[in-house]
């Protein structure tokens, strides 16, 4: 059986020169850079001659939109069905 000599490259010794020549690059994130691309594009596409694009009428929607979600529950007026639930509970914890 003969033992062999392997070399690694994964030694501290030769991590001691990239630590003294270390320079920060302040490479955006990620998320910075995607958002710059979006602006970028969207920029872009509103500048675009398209008669299609232009045809068309964007409103955003109503505040108070349809859809009953948890962040609108507490500002919602209630639906019908559920004014009709509370009166409901209201009739009978006054019974018991």
């Amino acid at each position: 059986m003969c033992i062999r000599t392997v070399m690694t490259y994964a030694s501290p010794v030769s991590l001691t020169p990239l630590q003294k020549h270390y320079v920060d690059y302040r490479t955006p994130t990620i998320s910075k850079y995607m958002k710059d691309a979006s602006k970028r594009f969207f920029d872009i596409a509103g500048s675009h001659p398209n008669a299609l694009r232009a045809a068309v009428d964007y409103q955003p929607p109503h505040p108070t939109h349809l859809i009953r979600r948890p962040r609108n529950v507490l500002t919602d007026p209630p639906d019908a069905l559920t004014a009709a639930v509370e009166s409901l509970n209201d009739v009978n914890d006054m019974h018991d």
